[in-house]
């Protein structure tokens, strides 16, 4: 019983894992977290990406629910990365994969572009800034 347990949780995991993928917002920022090879303060993301604040942190719940991504909270900032490999190839496969993408999606290649932007605004590679761009605070104010 215990082996159809845990490939039934498996099956789920995948299908969540998939589900997770199948929106752009998510894609790009599962993408981002990977090409960065750091963690990433949702600001840096938000600014990157040019979406709203409000959009990234929903975006991220579903992601973390998948498995995907890791958050880190320090004081009120919200640090995020790619979640590492835990069991077999698949996430490394997956993650590799998702990597590769910036060779045949222009809208990739401009994210990183803003990404390395926003990071040359690190001081002793720590975020100083929060979001600067008002348009994506989505009302609320920082």
């Amino acid at each position: 019983y215990r082996l159809v347990f845990d490939m039934e949780i498996s099956r789920i995991k995948t299908t969540e894992v998939f589900k997770a993928l199948s929106d752009e917002t998510r894609l790009r920022i599962l993408h981002l977290l990977i090409s960065a090879g750091t963690e990433l303060c949702c600001c840096e993301v938000t600014e990157s990406l040019e979406e709203p604040q409000y959009n990234i942190s929903r975006q991220m719940r579903i992601l973390r629910s998948a498995g995907l991504v890791n958050a880190r909270k320090e004081s009120r900032w919200v640090y995020f990365s790619a979640a590492s490999p835990k069991t077999g190839a698949f996430q490394k496969l997956l993650f590799d994969a998702i990597a590769s993408l910036s060779q045949i999606e222009e809208r990739l290649l401009l994210d990183e572009k803003n990404l390395r932007g926003r990071l040359r605004l690190r001081s002793g590679g720590k975020r100083v800034l929060g979001i600067r761009k008002a348009h994506l605070l989505g009302g609320a104010r920082r």
